[in-house]
């Protein structure tokens, strides 16, 4: 099985789309992000003292931008302090913010800010809102968690605030059934768009929504059950939302995930990845995509550590798997696994790369 193999397992060169690919195992104990050149060689790697879950992008002024613990020899919990640190060439750390409860995504914007996701505790009278989920499956403390967003500037001062549970309706989005009802909405992806407001991702209801930057308030969402919790959702240059639909708790079919690119104005699937057959492809949690600039798709399928590039018909051009495995964390503790939450290419004359390699 292809899947018990791991390194470059195919490169097509005259149709993969030349780059430098960034990946970072959450493996326990994982502290290292990789560079990876076109034949899958590493090139470059950082080391990130007190990473625990997430992954390493790299910005445009070639300095990488990262999460971790801010006491990595603390026990792990969701509501921990994390710091944001941005890394340069060498690995020395040139800034940094603190992130209470940081989880998922971050970004750094156009104009100089971070903004970032976080975990924060519900107030009782937001849990008698609470709709949805498996009955009693709270915390062990009865609570429940919710999502905030903060935007801070270069000095760490928060600039824009959002709270789930201030500004949203939370009757009108309830956890799926199968779904524990430890946290509301498990929000796993955050993109800024051009105008201020933000893309976001809710897994465990499969929500998509726009947040409006001046109201606060949701001004489109959409919501689809086949998605099964989907991740990674991102605004393309031509108004389409692209996301990775994990396909978890989906019935009426065997299990496997899709990458759908999606109208927002019309709500319709204008392109589709999926295996062949169908269930070839799966991962049910973490995972990615990336449009890239020659109308390929870079895809990382998380649970199994794979990275591959698919042309517009879906062929395979470049696929990569981590060799890079350790003790698995949350749901899988005790198991050895490979997984890779998200992975990037940057192009050989970008940036990001800016000559380094």
């Amino acid at each position: 099985m292809r899947c018990r193999e791991t390194g470059l397992l195919e490169y097509d060169k005259s149709r993969a789309t030349p780059g430098f690919t960034i990946f970072t195992p959450i493996y326990r104990g994982s502290e290292t992000a990789y560079l990876l050149d076109m034949d899958g060689k590493t090139v470059h790697q950082w080391t990130l003292k007190g990473f625990r879950s997430g992954y390493g992008q790299l910005l445009s002024n070639g300095n990488l931008l990262a999460a971790v613990r801010k006491d990595p020899e603390s026990p792990s919990h969701r509501e921990e302090m994390r710091v944001i640190r941005e890394y340069d060439w060498d690995g020395e750390t040139l800034w940094q913010c603190d992130a209470p409860g940081q989880h998922h995504d971050f970004r750094r914007l156009a104009n100089g800010n971070t903004a970032f996701l976080g975990f924060e505790r519900f107030t009782e009278a937001s849990k008698k809102r609470l709709r949805g989920g498996i009955e009693g499956s709270e915390m062990e403390d009865g609570g429940v968690l919710g999502d905030y967003i903060h935007e801070v500037d270069p000095e760490g001062n928060i600039v824009w605030e959002w709270h789930a549970q201030d500004e949203m309706e939370i009757e009108n989005y309830p956890i799926h059934p199968l779904n524990s009802r430890e946290e509301f909405s498990h929000a796993n992806a955050l993109w800024a768009l051009d105008n201020g407001d933000y893309l976001v991702s809710l897994r465990r209801s499969s929500w998509l929504f726009i947040i409006d930057r001046k109201t606060k308030k949701i001004r489109w969402e959409m919501q689809n059950d086949n998605w099964g919790g989907q991740h990674d959702c991102q605004m393309l240059d031509n108004g389409n939302i692209l996301f990775f639909a994990n396909g978890l708790y989906v019935s009426g079919q065997l299990s496997s995930s899709k990458v759908i690119e999606m109208n927002p104005e019309t709500s319709e699937e204008v392109w589709r990845y999926q295996g062949s057959p169908p269930w070839s492809f799966y991962s049910p949690h973490i995972s990615g995509c990336q449009r890239l600039w020659s109308g390929n798709t870079l895809i990382c399928e998380g649970l199994w550590g794979r990275i591959f590039e698919v042309t517009p018909k879906g062929d395979i051009v470049w696929e990569y798997i981590s060799p890079h495995n350790g003790p698995l964390q949350g749901q899988a503790t005790g198991g050895i696994g490979n997984w890779v939450f998200r992975a990037y290419r940057y192009a050989l004359d970008s940036l990001e790369i800016g000559g380094r390699v």
